[in-house]
This record gives structure tokens, C-alpha cells and sequence, in this order.
């Protein structure tokens, strides 16, 4: 059997990360079971460290949006995620970043399976404190991503990937 004929494989060589968007709205139905999907991520001891924000409001994803310099992209997006570590329910800080960077990969994916695109933004962490206030959530919330959502202005996004080999330090 080739990988590309299991539905999970054909999703991760598919998916690629969208950063244009046309207006269509999105759903709130398929934000709510996409969420579902990444809250079944793995996590040590089942603590499920991840909390979400869900931006629909322009005002709010406009203010989000100052904060990086992907602006474009999070303004034209439907909807905006940002996705948060609890560190009130952490009990290993580098396990509950795996987790919640599992958790991010079942949300991207999750959306992908919904014809819908999205990008993962990491770069506006280096305000993470600014965007928990502008959403008034309290300190113990730490800005892991804030994941763009919408319907794809096209879909011709080319990727490319290290060969396999390049990356296997070792194998005995």
C-alpha cells in the first residue's frame, strides 16, 4: 500500500499552510468540531494543557493583527484561534508545549479535512503578553500560536521537503 492512500497520509502530504483568503465565511460549526479534533491530541497524564480564543470580531482580530507582521493574513481571515498552554493544568512545561504542538498539527489538519485553510503563526509570540491582553485573559494563559482560518483564495501552494534520508541522524 503507497502512503498516499490512507486518508490521514493523503491529508498530511496535502495540507499546506494558507495565508489568502477569499470572503467567504466560515462556519462556526466546523470551528467547533475542528477544536473537537485538536483537543483529542495526546498530553502526559491526559492534562490537556491547551485553552482556545476564538476571534470572529474585526475590531478584535484587527488589534491581534497589529501585533505581527502577518497582519494581511490574520485580517483577511474568517476567523482567528489563538491557541493558549494553561499552566495552571501543566505539570511539565517542555511535554504541554509537545502537546499543545500536537494539538495545533490535529487543529490544522482538522480544518484541512473541511476544505477550509489555515496558517499557524508563530511569529506574533514575541507579544504574546500583548495579545492575552488585548483579549483580557488572565496570566496563567500563555499565547502558544494564533492559527488563521478561512476559505482558500486559491490553492497552488508548492512545498518541498528535505529528503528523508538527510534527516535520519542514526540507525542502528
Amino acid at each position: 500500500m503507497k502512503t498516499e492512500d490512507t486518508p490521514i497520509m493523503k491529508a498530511i502530504f496535502e495540507r499546506r499552510s494558507i495565508r489568502h483568503f477569499s470572503d467567504a465565511s466560515v462556519s462556526r460549526d466546523s470551528v467547533m468540531e475542528a477544536l473537537k479534533a485538536a483537543s483529542w491530541a495526546p498530553s502526559g497524564l491526559n492534562n490537556q494543557p491547551w485553552r482556545f480564543a476564538i476571534i470572529w470580531e474585526k475590531d478584535s482580530k484587527e488589534s491581534i493583527a497589529a501585533l505581527t507582521r502577518y497582519s494581511a493574513t490574520l485580517k483577511s481571515a474568517a476567523v482567528l484561534i489563538a491557541v493558549f498552554l494553561d499552566k495552571d493544568t501543566s505539570y511539565d512545561y517542555t511535554k504541554d508545549c509537545q502537546a499543545v504542538g500536537a494539538c495545533l498539527q490535529n487543529l490544522l489538519l482538522s480544518l484541512h479535512s473541511f476544505d477550509l485553510g489555515a496558517v499557524w503563526i508563530g511569529e506574533i509570540l514575541k507579544n504574546k503578553d500583548r495579545v492575552r491582553e488585548v483579549l483580557k485573559l488572565p496570566e496563567r494563559l500563555e499565547l502558544m500560536a494564533i492559527v488563521a482560518v478561512g476559505h482558500p483564495a486559491h490553492r497552488d501552494q508548492k512545498s518541498h521537503r528535505t529528503p528523508i534520508e538527510e534527516l535520519i541522524l542514526l540507525e542502528k
